[in-house]
């Protein structure tokens, strides 16, 4: 069994790392946000030191270090804001930690570098949750596109925020890294991992709350688009019903892959336990990717690159 902190619990994704810390069989001792709503840590144990301040918590972690074994947290879990997740991950590995980090592991390629010098001071290893890596489907349909011929891609990803998006930290781009990190990081990570890389990038629409465009991988040409805006799902969608809508098609066939999208943490938990994980380079294309898109001049979608729904929108759909 191995004792677990966790930064930022009161937070969306929280929870499925709770679930996966628990469903491995590890003990959660210490956790840290300053949200104080977190009544769902009575799910799993009554005993989890709680605080506000990271600065306490920080304290809590270098005590215990230095304590007897038994009481030594082996593992930080970070679920904090994007733009923090770096600044986190460093206090961990200092107070002698391993590290499981929510994506993206940075928003800016060149914290890779920094984190990489004091991930090998420390001894300790930096993991990411590259969680559809781990998805049935997906570690199949990678196999069977071992073959080597070109592919024909189109990823969209359309799930809806309300008001409250633009008055968080989601909202901000410096915090977030805007819609292609905050919500396709981890599909844009899958299409590199099924493809290989990037050869060629185009950026057809970038805005607040969509973002669309083409890229060309070594072995797929993807076209693909983003959003949180509630109109652009391709259906009608009350508050408290259905509000996502993800799609990846391969050579015109819709690969299914959300049944167990939801326990993929507790296989990223189990992959690292055992001795594999994903660290700082398997995270590195795809955060390179997101920049280029969030920094990339916008250029003309023609149309055998652009995809359907800005083809649409175009057509005044």
């Amino acid at each position: 069994m191995h004792n677990f902190a966790v930064i930022g619990v009161a937070g969306f994704v929280a929870p499925r790392h709770l679930d996966a810390i628990r469903d491995t069989g590890n003990c959660l001792l210490a956790a840290v946000d300053p949200n104080d709503s977190v009544g769902i840590l009575d799910r799993y144990s009554f005993d989890v030191k709680f605080f506000r301040e990271i600065e306490r918590f920080d304290r809590f972690l270098e005590k215990a270090r230095r304590g007897p074994e038994p009481g030594r947290v082996e593992y930080v879990t970070v679920c904090s804001p994007n733009y923090l997740h770096d600044a986190h991950v460093r206090l961990a590995l200092r107070v002698g930690a391993h590290v499981i980090c929510e994506k993206p592991l940075v928003i800016n390629p060149w914290n890779l570098d920094a984190l990489q010098d004091i991930e090998a001071e420390s001894g300790r290893r930096v993991y990411t949750v590259l969680q559809l890596r781990q998805h049935p489907r997906l570690v199949q349909l990678r196999a069977e596109l071992a073959r080597g011929r070109r592919h024909d891609v189109q990823l969209t990803y359309v799930t809806a925020r309300g008001a409250w998006y633009d008055v968080s930290w989601k909202g901000s781009e410096d915090r977030s890294g805007g819609v292609a990190t905050n919500i396709g990081i981890h599909f844009f990570d899958l299409l590199l991992w099924l493809f290989g890389g990037v050869q060629r990038c185009e950026v057809h629409v970038r805005e607040p709350h969509r973002m669309a465009g083409f890229v060309e991988l070594q072995n797929a040409d993807v076209r693909w688009f983003l959003s949180v805006e509630a109109s652009d799902l391709p259906f009608s969608a009350a508050p408290g019903k259905r509000t996502t809508f993800r799609s990846i098609v391969v050579d015109g066939e819709e690969i299914e892959f959300t049944d167990s999208f939801t326990d993929l943490h507790t296989a990223v938990y189990r992959d690292v336990l055992a001795g594999g994980g994903f660290g700082i380079e398997d995270a590195r294309p795809s955060i390179e990717l997101v920049h280029s898109i969030r920094t990339a001049p916008l250029s003309n979608a023609a149309a055998e690159t652009s995809h359907p729904f800005v083809r649409e929108a175009r057509a005044g759909r």
